[in-house]
């Protein structure tokens, strides 16, 4: 198939795109130009941010969409203004971030969206594919984590068991969160677009178990190398916490998994890591190559008081 890959050059785009030469599909990459390119692909330069950036794409048909950048619905609306609806399917990363909070946990696909969510667009432009008919496949997977990851999630817990600091966390650490593999998400990613039944179908995509706070100290403290008893954890009160100290700790302070039925019954997919292969492969293919040797940790103070 002839696929459009917004992006491709990352984190997600780099094994989502490796899947999708492998199995032959012909690939256009829209980057901005800075970050190298994979062989056998064509390459159209611009920046998605501004309309005239996307000039580059006029009348361009493709059979798949693959957008993993867009963030808000004008984001994905304006590419489609350029290259028209494609004719196959367009492949939607949104996030788990949707929900709104909740008591019932896991949340499935049909929980209630939280309309003042910071990915609330994600949501909106997953209404409007539908409204508008485009078939689409979504993604909502809660934090990805592995090789190339540029968000400080598991290399916040790494720089602090590595260097020998304490690790703040909220509470007892018993509230749950949920990882997943970078590769597990293209795999599921790539795979949709062979599955007819999974368009105008939005999926939670991650892990398939929680892991407590605690326990997720304890697993990358085992990827570090490190005998997770020798772990300093200092606690911290996230009620008594301004916003901006709030954002010194890397994941949501309340409970945060999904339930991950949907897509490992539709698409016959599976993820191929647990946390501890997670982890651990993130560590040694990523964090260990570029150990960082002078972390900020200046942000503990806010969270510790």
């Amino acid at each position: 198939m002839r696929i459009l890959v917004m992006g491709g050059t990352r984190f997600v785009g780099r094994p989502l795109v490796s899947r999708l030469l492998a199995a032959g599909h012909e690939l256009t990459l829209f980057t901005r130009g800075r970050n190298p390119l994979p062989e056998g692909v064509e390459h159209l330069q611009g920046d998605r941010s501004s309309a005239e950036g996307l000039a580059a794409l006029q009348d361009r048909p493709f059979e798949v969409i693959i957008d993993s950048s867009g963030r808000s619905l004008d984001d994905t609306r304006r590419v489609l203004e350029r290259t028209g609806a494609p004719s196959h399917r367009l492949v939607y990363v949104s996030s788990a971030g949707v929900y709104a909070d909740s008591e019932l946990w896991p949340l499935d696909e049909d929980a209630p969206i939280d309309p003042a969510s910071r990915h609330a667009g994600k949501a909106e432009t997953e209404t409007w594919l539908r409204q508008e008919g485009i078939p689409f496949t979504s993604f909502r997977p809660t934090y990805i984590v592995g090789p190339g990851n540029y968000n400080p999630v598991e290399s916040w817990f790494f720089d602090r068991i590595v260097h020998g600091q304490p690790v703040p966390l909220p509470g007892d650490g018993s509230t749950i969160t949920q990882l997943g593999h970078v590769s597990d998400l293209a795999a599921a990613m790539a795979r949709c677009i062979e599955v007819d039944p999974a368009a105008n179908r939005i999926y939670n995509c991650t892990g398939s178990q929680g892991v407590t706070f605690l326990g997720l100290v304890q697993a990358a403290a085992r990827a570090c190398g490190k005998d997770p008893t020798s772990v300093e954890i200092r606690r911290f009160d996230p009620a008594g916490l301004d916003k901006k100290a709030r954002k010194a700790f890397p994941l949501r302070l309340a409970h945060f998994l999904t339930d991950t039925h949907r897509v490992r019954r539709e698409l016959a997919w599976e993820p191929a890591y647990d946390l501890e292969a997670t982890l651990a492969d993130s560590y040694a293919n990523d964090y260990a190559k570029r150990m960082p040797t002078t972390p900020d940790f200046s942000g503990d103070a806010a969270l510790l008081g």
